[in-house]
């Protein structure tokens, strides 16, 4: 397997962006999914980017991806890592694409002092709960992610 994992530049968007509409139709949220094209090219590919992402390919064919952020923990007083997405195409599954993807991460965690590298897994995922706790992941019990949409942020902040 000739397997390279690289940032996202440019002419990896498009590829990055088909993979997200299977990650939306794999979780049933196609409903949800607002991106374009454009919109996440934006994202991507500016100076700072709002988020960043890595590209998995195998003899030069696109097959996974990840796309992470930096927040920050108040009891650490130190950067964290945030993986938004970690998609492997279905027929890439079980090859170690998506623990390749994680170890490329965690070195860059590392890398940049990261005290904590953090993702949600949907609760109906059993084969990525397993595989996660397979590798050292604790799955959090005691938290809830909680969520505004923009509807409701705006309500909220004219104090409706």
């Amino acid at each position: 397997m000739n397997l390279k994992i690289k940032p996202v530049e440019k002419q990896d968007v498009p590829h990055v962006y088909t993979m997200i509409l299977e990650l939306a139709e794999l979780e049933h949220l196609e409903h949800e999914l607002e991106l374009t094209e454009q919109m996440l090219h934006s994202a991507l590919i500016c100076e700072p980017p709002m988020a960043e992402g890595l590209i998995a390919r195998q003899d030069g064919h696109p097959i996974a991806y990840a796309i992470y952020f930096h927040n920050f923990s108040t009891f650490q007083a130190r950067r964290c890592m945030y993986l938004e997405d970690i998609y492997v195409r279905p027929d890439y599954r079980g090859k170690g694409i998506g623990k390749a993807l994680l170890k490329r991460l965690a070195e860059i965690a590392i890398e940049r002092d990261c005290g904590r590298f953090e993702w949600a897994v949907l609760e109906w995922n059993e084969p990525a709960i397993r595989f996660y706790e397979s590798i050292g992941a604790e799955i959090q019990q005691d938290y809830r992610l909680c969520r505004m949409t923009e509807d409701v942020i705006i309500k909220l902040a004219k104090g409706n």
